[in-house]
Formats: C-alpha cells, sequence, structure tokens
C-alpha cells in the first residue's frame, strides 16, 4: 500500500483533500494532506514561492516520511516540483493533477492567459496584504463547471484570499528536470480553468515531464469536491507501480 501526500493549489488548504483522503484510507493506504504555508483562512499571507515549497519539504522531514507518492494540484504543481529537487530520495513518483509543469526560469503568470494576469494584477493591488480573491463567477463557470450550484457554493467558502507573490517568481527548474523520479500526470477532461486548446492542461502541461503515466478521468478542475471517490481511484492508478 502506498502513502500519498496531496499538496493543495491555490486558494486551498489542505482540508480540501478530507473526502478524497477518507477513498484513500478505505482502500488500505496511507494519505495526508498539509497545507502550503501562507494559505487557509486567518493566517500571515507575506509568503515567497521558496517558504511555500519549504513547508511542505519540513512537513514530510519532520513525519519521516519516505517512499511517498507526491502529488501536487494546480499551483501545487509548481510547489511538488521543487519539493522533489530537495528530497528526491524520499519520493516514489510525482503525480501531476491538472497541475503546472513550469518551463525553467517561468513564474506561475508566465503560463496563464494575459487576462488572468491582468485581472489577478487589479486584485492585488486593490488588497490589503498583495493577495488575490478568486471572483465567484469564475470559480462557477471555470473552476468546479462539474458541480450544481449548492455544491459551488460550498466549496467556495472553504477558500481563502491568495498569497500573489509566488505567482510571479521566476522558478529555476534545471534540478527538476535532470530528476529521474517516475511521473504521472492525472488530466480532468472537463477542466477549463485553463481554456482548453492552445493554454490547457494536456498535453501542453504534461509534455514537459518527458516520459510519463497519463491517466484521465471526467470531471473539473475541483474532482477533490466533486467526485471525490472517483479522484481517489485515479490517484492510486497514477500512483502504482
Amino acid at each position: 500500500m502506498a502513502t500519498f501526500v496531496l499538496v493543495h493549489g491555490s486558494w486551498h488548504d489542505g482540508t480540501a483533500w478530507q473526502p478524497t483522503i477518507q477513498h484513500l484510507e478505505g482502500k488500505g493506504h496511507k494519505a495526508c494532506a498539509p497545507t502550503i504555508t501562507g494559505h487557509g483562512k486567518g493566517v500571515q499571507k507575506s509568503v515567497n514561492h521558496p517558504q511555500c515549497t519549504k513547508s511542505i519539504v519540513d512537513y514530510i522531514v519532520n513525519n519521516s516520511l519516505a517512499d511517498i507518492v507526491l502529488l501536487g494540484h494546480s499551483f501545487g504543481g509548481t510547489i511538488i516540483s521543487k519539493v522533489a529537487e530537495t528530497v528526491p530520495e524520499r519520493i516514489r513518483r510525482l503525480v501531476f493533477l491538472n497541475a503546472f509543469v513550469l518551463q525553467d526560469g517561468h513564474s506561475l503568470n508566465d503560463e496563464v492567459p494575459k487576462s488572468y494576469v491582468d485581472l489577478f494584477d487589479q486584485i492585488a493591488q486593490a488588497s490589503a496584504d498583495n493577495t488575490v480573491m478568486l471572483p465567484f463567477t469564475i470559480w462557477r463557470e471555470v473552476f468546479i463547471n462539474d458541480a450544481d450550484l449548492k455544491l459551488a457554493q460550498f466549496a467556495y467558502s472553504q477558500l481563502s484570499p491568495e498569497p500573489y507573490q509566488p505567482f510571479g517568481q521566476k522558478l529555476d527548474l534545471k534540478k527538476f528536470y535532470s530528476l529521474d523520479i517516475p511521473k504521472s500526470y492525472i488530466n480532468a477532461t472537463e477542466d477549463v480553468a485553463l481554456p482548453q486548446g492552445e493554454w490547457g492542461w494536456h498535453p501542453r502541461m504534461s509534455n514537459r515531464l518527458g516520459l510519463f503515466r497519463l491517466v484521465q478521468m471526467p470531471g473539473s478542475h475541483e474532482v477533490m469536491f466533486t467526485t471525490p471517490a472517483g479522484l481517489a481511484n485515479k490517484i492510486i492508478e497514477a500512483g502504482r507501480d
């Protein structure tokens, strides 16, 4: 049985994974979901990307975790790429769930449409602490498009403003691209958080991994809320030997 460490994306915290963890544990696996520093409600948001990465490295090391399947969702893909550079010996496989696989030297904002960057810049500048809250209309239409309105509203209530500084930080990923850790990419086929086609997750992001296992499932960008049991099955498929 595997040990899964699930790393959330922007606006989320580790609690978003609880239904998925229950299904993974129900099948005999171990799973945990640390919250990236600066994320969640009521916390200090002035963090940079290295601090975000270090918080996950520290969680893995302090809990003596080894031989793990490390999964990152969305922004979490940028975190697990840097975590893998730091503790590759502890990682059995990397799994990217509709996640960013940045080009070396790029930032997250380099990899999204200009309309998003312009909107996020405006929201961050208007905030008191350089954070961005995703507008509900965007959340409803392109992030959680496979949910009914009640679930979309409940899931949105779990979100919190995102530290904006990490979005603009360019990452040196030369070491990541030199690692021989096995990799998988889970693609939810109705995910339009990035517009499908030129900007889409797969194959644009996934193909950057080189040799990788592709696992696909129906669903939106927020399958941890809408289909946690199905997601758990796909995580197991992506993480197995």
